[in-house]
Order: C-alpha cells, then sequence, then structure tokens
C-alpha cells in the first residue's frame, strides 16, 4: 500500500524542498482554508493534469480515503474538460484577435453545469488545473467565480499551492525515473 511516505522517500534529495511541501500542503494546516476533501481532490486533479501516471494512482490511493468515488470521478472530470479548455482559451488569449472570441466555441461542456459534486469544489478542481496547464484567463475566471462564492484567498492560494507542489514532484519523479534508466544504460 502507498503511503505518503512512500512517495516522499522517491523525490531525489536534490527535490529536498518538495519532499517537506508535500508533506504540509496535503493537510489541513498545510492548506488553510480547504478542508481534507477539498485537499484531496485537488492533489487528485493535480497529478492527473501533470500526466504521471505512477503518481496519480498513488494520490488517487490515498485520496481514496478522504473522497467519495463522486469526488475521484470529478477531479478526473475536471482535469478532463480544463484539458481541453485551457488550451482554447489560452489561444484566444494569446492571438491578440478580438474577433476570434465572439465566435461560438462549439465546444461541449456539460460538465461544468452538473459536475455531481458541490460546484464550488469543481471550480477549486478546475483552478488549480488551470494553474497547472498555465491558462491565464481560465485561472483569472476560476479565482473570481471562487471569491464571488465567498472562497477566501487563503483558500484559493491553499489550492494552487497544492497543485503547484504535486505537478513538481510529478515532474521530478518522472525525471528521476529518466535519469536513472539512463544511468543504468551507461553503467551496462
Amino acid at each position: 500500500m502507498t503511503t505518503l511516505d512512500i512517495i516522499r522517500d522517491a523525490i531525489p534529495d536534490y527535490a529536498r524542498d518538495l519532499k517537506l511541501n508535500l508533506g504540509s500542503v496535503l493537510t489541513t494546516t498545510g492548506a488553510p482554508g480547504l478542508t481534507d476533501k477539498q485537499i484531496w481532490a485537488v492533489a487528485l486533479a493535480s497529478a492527473i493534469a501533470s500526466r504521471n501516471l505512477p503518481l496519480t494512482r498513488d494520490i488517487e490511493s490515498l485520496a481514496a480515503v478522504h473522497l467519495e468515488p463522486a469526488y475521484i470521478n470529478g477531479a478526473r472530470a475536471a482535469a478532463s474538460i480544463m484539458g481541453m479548455n485551457n488550451i482554447y482559451y489560452r489561444f484566444l488569449h494569446l492571438v491578440e484577435d478580438p474577433e476570434y472570441a465572439q465566435m461560438p466555441a462549439r465546444l461541449r461542456m456539460n460538465v461544468i453545469g452538473n459536475p455531481g459534486i458541490d460546484k464550488q469544489d469543481f471550480e477549486l478542481l478546475s483552478l488549480a488545473v488551470s494553474a497547472i496547464n498555465g491558462c491565464g484567463t481560465c485561472v483569472a475566471s476560476h479565482e473570481r467565480t471562487l471569491r464571488k462564492h465567498g472562497l477566501g484567498r487563503e483558500a484559493v492560494q491553499s489550492a494552487v499551492r497544492i497543485a503547484a507542489t504535486v505537478h513538481a514532484v510529478a515532474r521530478v519523479l518522472e525525471d528521476a525515473k529518466d535519469y536513472g534508466a539512463a544511468q543504468a544504460q551507461a553503467a551496462a
């Protein structure tokens, strides 16, 4: 069974800060303003968005203790819909031609209206994934919606800190795996 300590132990020493941050941001003390459910849903959506399958499976295993199946599905739904939306809306922002923004998107986004979990929590997951995917338009939109519905800045910051840490851990673990394989091949 995977534990947080097993994941942290796999992080190379050069990324010691990530070991420490991962241990703290996934707690209510380290993620002020968020509940355990929100913390673990954000962590899972962030892992999925970071595209490291082994880490995603480990985070999902840990999150399952804190989340009912609807929230696991909600994390997957947020990562998938934001994977599409972040590309589309980042294009609209970067193209610098306002006529594109006037055109209908013609993309289905029904899950946003009916995510199967609390809509504010889905917005929080969407914010985290949008931060990972680097869509400023989506980050700003989700942050405004969350703030409008009463979520404090500290909670918003906590969600983005979780996303940043999980994403960095995913990348470092991928690099360490590739580096280890290259080292083994060079030694052979």
